[in-house]
């Protein structure tokens, strides 16, 4: 998503510059983070000049899928980000501007999607859960080497070893 100051400057000097776009943010897929899957995602923001400063002012809302930590099924993960950027035209900056990142411009043109990209990992959970129905229906039930066996199934099962000890226990009954 880019902006060139030029126009900025023309259509957000005297009064705030609104806009509403679609950002493509998939190459977040490839990264080194738990996204399985998103798409575009939709930033709504406004944009104003404030001596030599740009700011910007975001929501930024989609949604992602993630892995459930207990079963590892997709979880979508609905998201809505507001945040606030601060640019700034001064080829000098102060101490307390570093500090308060504030961006400086480097060029004609302002490219807000790296913030955007920042922002969505920034709102990334450290876990989420999918929902109980949902997650036993799609969870992986075996594997090489072992399987998963449920508690009632395995109630009604005898091991064959132990067979004999329960004739044993009935003909104890019969005697007493």
């Amino acid at each position: 998503m880019k902006f060139a100051l030029a126009q900025l400057k023309k259509n957000a000097y005297k009064e705030p510059f609104t806009f509403t776009d679609t950002e493509d943010v998939s190459e977040l897929e490839v990264m080194n983070n738990d996204i399985r899957h998103i798409g575009e995602v939709e930033v709504q923001g406004t944009c104003f000049f404030q001596e030599d400063n740009v700011i910007f002012s975001l929501r930024i809302f989609g949604e992602m899928v993630l892995p459930c930590a207990r079963t590892l099924v997709d979880v979508r993960y609905p998201f809505d980000i507001e945040t606030e950027e601060i640019f700034t035209t001064s080829l000098y900056r102060t101490e307390d501007e570093i500090d308060a990142e504030i961006h400086p411009i480097e060029g004609a043109v302002l490219d807000l999607t790296p913030l955007i990209k920042e922002n969505i990992l920034l709102e990334v959970p450290y876990r989420v859960f999918s929902d109980e129905m949902n997650s036993q229906a799609d969870c992986i039930t075996e594997g090489k080497g072992w399987q998963f066996i449920s508690e009632e199934k395995n109630a009604n099962t005898i091991d064959e070893r132990f067979k004999k000890l329960e004739t044993l226990f009935k003909d104890n009954d019969k005697n007493k």
